[in-house]
């Protein structure tokens, strides 16, 4: 694979100057790599810069994570709809697969686990049946390793299997998955098996004399031997692992119960490869247990005994986590006994439980040097299990069998820690705080199964300990105790009564500005989690529940000041300039509080200020969503409750927006044109030059050709219309809105903003502007139809004929179709219309559907044909069917804060990407705001008709439509007194 070198001297000059202080510099890079990206044979660069000896590490190493990146983006997968501009070219695809193998086994090891990804990513899609060489090679390889004692040369092999075969732990069973697999075994499991027998007998035979360095790669051979076993068995038990379960097993005991010298298990690898047994021993019995449990007591006897000794291992921490896992899954299955005994459940309180609940002088200096990692393990239960949970996490399953025996031990070892902190309030307060984690890992909390374990009296426990702790006058003293005390209140947040919590909210508020960046962050999602606490309400006069916010304005006005400003002034803190937690609280403040006056002056001059800074570097996609969703709540609660304040919005914001166009901060750009388009919806015509001028910006063909800020766009551009709609019959903008539209509805990945610009235009715009153009545009949506029959595509393909029919008129709707072709919308009715109406959803779609349907049944000639008597009831039968499912789903939709949906926007990373602004709002345009009930304009229109008509339209109800549908229509029409005469 032959890349020209001045091809990779420039891409390691782009990757340099992608790490440059100097924001020009580094955007520009940035821009380069964006703009070489489509071009053929960048992701060979890519390759061949990663593999390159001649170039410097760090430009390798960002070029290998380059290179996976794009391989997940654009590496072709199979029944993708996607369009192949969006794939690698072919032949990349071909010369990536022929080298990409030989090329990770002599990279370094940093680039080496990227290359793994990479080769995982194209195998997910060509793995095996378009990559059969793959497999092959690789036990080849293996094979001559292995038979040369090549060591390294088999980790490197074995880490390209385990990406490999990741999937199987995750995917969804189907038989495809399990023909794939069936290759995976017949081809590699005999191989694993001999590599890992091999390299056992080898640690066996040079462990007592190897030094740790000499010795390491041989653990890592076997932990990742360990890894594949754990994805090939991830699905079911393999016929050849069950037949060499004895050879497998033996020497999972063997590491677990060998101790190696001390400078050996001082390194750390014995330790993560008994981490790897761990999940593996887990895996089984949670899966396997009839075959697994010959060898259960003896491997329970085993870990149990790992956990009792002491150690200096830096990987013992991530051991003791799984082996208590593993412990864990025995305590809850149907084997508890074996830790049923008083004296064996005391030994797992004294001698795993609570040694393993305090806080360690690792916990302590997590606290101080990294608090993201602590809150993200602690607060937020990581995937990277902690010590303390999987230790509650025992407790718990041991509780599931021995509840009363569990509460008896666990309440006195609770009296025992607050007694001791009693004692010694300054050198024992990590006793009160591990008495306060057990009593959040084993009280009943909402939504919790099996009832919870009553360790405490939660009424005494809560007033004596945690609001003294609240309230005490030393509230900056022990800050790990008081992130615990929030902690506790952030759990049981449901069960606080409202009185009581909001009075506490002023001494939580305090703590928003402890020095401490944990503490402020837990007051922060305290507070937070709070305001979108929500309780069952039975709706009056129906039989539904629905859940309500039980924290309105009204309840939190009075402290609203106070919590923006103490918000404010953390957010100034050391290292929590972008601290997304405090962002996320001063959000849902903003979106729930009502505030004006001076205190909107200052936070949207804090906010702008805010977003001027990240703007130079943008690194936290959370904060800065959250940053966006503050700025969209006090846009919206203040500027409707306020006109006067819309200038002072588009004064503080226009220069930082205008930036972010001007500078192309691409990562901000479908942020702000949806505040723009919240300005826009918040002005009054006639719209200033500036708006104008931003209009003109918008119709720009260039300005849409990035997908990731289309659906902003569209939501910018419904803005527009409904403020200036005849401004489009100015200066050719019409039809330069439908190339647009017709770019948009060509590509799958751009359709749902293609319909919603017509939709909006539908709504916004009369007949007179849009008819000139109404055949084009049916032209362009039926061409697609062609080739495009998705349900999604034709279900939004329905919405929008329904649009026309009761904005315009079926005869409009009907007569605009047909000048395409004669009879065209009877075809598209019968084919797509009537199939795919039952399958329509979204309250306010359904509810135009079913009345743009009805309609065309009360009012179309061609259907009030007699000709289309067939047509018009299978119509009717649809409607039906429709509008008797909504009955049946029960629509028990919750109110929208933007509690539930802001959570989902959160990002492992940053891509440019459109996520909507909960707070910016999507209001709905009802057309039909006069009908409220569908059903009942149905059975009226269809009772008018019919006496116009007696005795016409029974016979075609009865022969045309289901027996269920006419049983549900007869009721309609009994429950709204209407008669089909």
């Amino acid at each position: 694979m032959e890349v020209p070198p001045e091809m990779l001297d420039t891409l390691a000059g782009w990757f340099a100057q992608t790490l440059s202080p100097d924001a020009a510099a580094r955007r520009a890079a940035e821009q380069s790599l964006a703009a070489a990206a489509s071009t053929p044979g960048f992701a060979l660069a890519l390759l061949g810069l990663a593999s390159s000896p001649r170039h410097d590490l760090q430009a390798r190493l960002a070029a290998s994570v380059h290179f996976k990146n794009l391989l997940r983006r654009r590496w072709p997968k199979p029944a993708d709809d996607a369009d192949d501009a969006d794939h690698l070219p072919p032949n990349d695809c071909v010369i990536i697969k022929t080298h990409i193998l030989q090329l990770l086994l002599t990279a370094p090891p940093l680039i080496q686990s990227q290359l793994s990804e990479a080769l995982a990513a194209a195998a997910a899609s060509d793995f095996p049946a378009r990559w059969e060489s793959l497999l092959p090679s690789i036990v080849s390889s293996l094979g001559n390793a292995l038979s040369a004692g090549d060591v390294p040369a088999t980790n490197s092999l074995l880490a390209a299997a385990v990406s490999l075969f990741s999937r199987f732990r995750n995917a969804f069973d189907s038989n495809t998955l399990r023909i794939d697999l069936k290759y995976c075994l017949d081809t590699f499991a005999a191989p694993l098996l001999e590599v890992f027998l091999s390299t056992s007998r080898r640690l066996q035979a040079s462990a007592a004399a190897a030094s740790p360095l000499e010795i390491r790669p041989v653990f890592e051979c076997l932990r990742l031997c360990c890894e594949i076993f754990y994805s090939l068995n991830s699905v079911d038990l393999p016929e050849f692992f069950e037949d060499h379960m004895r050879e497998w097993m033996t020497e999972f005991r063997a590491f677990l119960t060998t101790s190696y010298p001390p400078p050996v298990e001082a390194d750390g690898a014995p330790d993560a490869l008994r981490a790897a047994v761990c999940d593996n021993l887990q895996l089984y019995m949670e899966k396997y247990e009839e075959e697994f449990r010959a060898y259960l007591k003896e491997f329970v006897e085993a870990v149990w005994g790992l956990l009792m000794a002491p150690t200096v291992s830096p990987s013992r921490g991530q051991l003791a986590v799984t082996a208590i896992r593993f412990l864990t899954t025995v305590a809850e299955s149907v084997h508890h006994a074996l830790f049923g005994t008083p004296d064996a459940m005391k030994q797992i309180c004294d001698s795993v439980v609570v040694p393993n609940l305090r806080l360690r002088d690792e916990d302590e200096e997590l606290f101080e040097v990294n608090w993201v990692e602590y809150v993200r393990r602690d607060a937020e239960g990581s995937d990277t299990d902690t010590l303390r949970r999987a230790a509650c996490r025992l407790l718990r399953g041991l509780a599931a069998n021995y509840r009363e025996q569990v509460a008896v031990l666990v309440s006195a070892q609770v009296q025992q820690m607050l007694a001791a902190y009693a004692a010694d309030r300054a050198n024992n307060w990590k006793e009160k705080d591990a008495a306060i984690y057990l009593v959040i890992a084993l009280m009943q909390k909402p939504g919790a199964t099996g009832g919870g374990t009553p360790v405490v009296d939660m009424e005494s426990f809560f007033t004596s300990v945690i609001v003294s702790e609240l309230q005490a006058p030393d509230w900056e003293s022990e800050p790990m105790l008081k992130a615990t005390v929030l902690r506790f209140l952030k759990e049981f947040k449901d069960q606080i009564p409202k009185a009581t919590a909001l009075a506490l909210l002023p001494s939580v508020t305090r703590f928003l500005t402890h020095e401490s960046n944990v503490v402020h962050s837990y007051a922060a999602i305290f507070i937070e989690n709070l305001l979108i606490t929500k309780d069952a309400v039975q709706v009056p006069g129906a039989n539904v529940v629905t859940r309500a916010p039980r924290y309105v304005a009204a309840d939190i006005n009075s402290f609203a000041q106070q919590i923006i400003q103490s918000l404010s002034k953390a957010l100034g803190y050391p290292d929590s300039y972008e601290n997304p937690y405090l962002m996320k609280c001063l959000m849902r403040v903003l979106g729930i509080a009502t505030i004006a006056g001076q205190v909107v002056h200052e936070i949207t001059a804090r906010l702008v200020g805010i977003l001027m800074e990240v703007c130079n570097n943008p690194k936290n996609p959370d904060f800065n969503h959250y940053l966006f969703e503050a700025l969209a709540a006090v846009i919206g609660k203040a500027g409707e409750q306020d006109p006067a304040l819309v200038p002072l919005f588009e004064a503080s914001l226009f220069p930082v927006l205008q930036r972010i166009l001007v500078e192309d901060i691409s990562e901000f750009w479908p942020y702000a044109f949806q505040i723009f388009a919240q300005l826009v919806n918040l002005s009054r015509p006639p719209l200033s030059q500036n708006y104008m001028q931003l209009f003109g910006v918008l119709l720009s063909n260039a300005t849409w050709d990035r997908p990731p800020c289309v659906p902003a766009l569209v939501r910018l551009l419904r803005a527009f219309l409904r403020k200036i709609p005849n401004e489009l019959n100015q200066e050719g903008r019409l039809p330069n809105i439908l190339v647009i539209f017709r770019s948009l509805v060509s590509r799958s990945s751009t359709e749902d903003s293609a319909f919603y610009m017509l939709n909006t235009l539908v709504e916004n715009v009369g007949l007179d502007i849009i008819n000139p153009h109404i055949s084009e545009i049916w032209s362009a949506l039926f061409t697609r139809l062609q080739t495009r029959q998705a349900v999604k595509f034709v279900n939004s393909l329905v919405v929008v004929m329904s649009l026309v029919s009761v904005k315009y008129g079926p005869g409009v709707l009907v007569s605009s179709v047909d000048t395409i072709q004669p009879n065209l919308f009877t075809t598209i009715l019968q084919r797509f219309w009537i199939p795919n109406l039952k399958l329509i959803k979204g309250s306010l779609e359904i509810k135009l559907t079913a009345v743009a349907s009805t309609k065309l049944l009360c009012e179309s000639a061609v259907l009030l044909d007699a000709a289309a008597a067939q047509t018009w009831g299978k119509l009717l039968d649809s409607i039906v069917t429709l509008l008797s499912r909504t009955e049946q789903d029960g629509v028990q939709q919750e109110q929208n804060d933007g509690a539930d949906a802001v959570d989902s926007q959160r990002t492992s990373g940053y891509s440019v990407s459109f996520v909507r602004l909960q707070y910016a709002g999507k209001s709905e345009d009802d057309l039909l705001k006069d009908i409220n009930d569908p059903k009942q304009f149905l059975v009226t229109s269809l009772a008018s008709l019919s006496a116009q008509s007696p005795g016409r339209f029974g016979p075609t109800i009865e022969q045309h439509v289901d027996p269920a549908n006419k049983n549900a229509l007869l009721q309609l029409c009994a429950a709204y007194n209407a008669n089909i005469v």
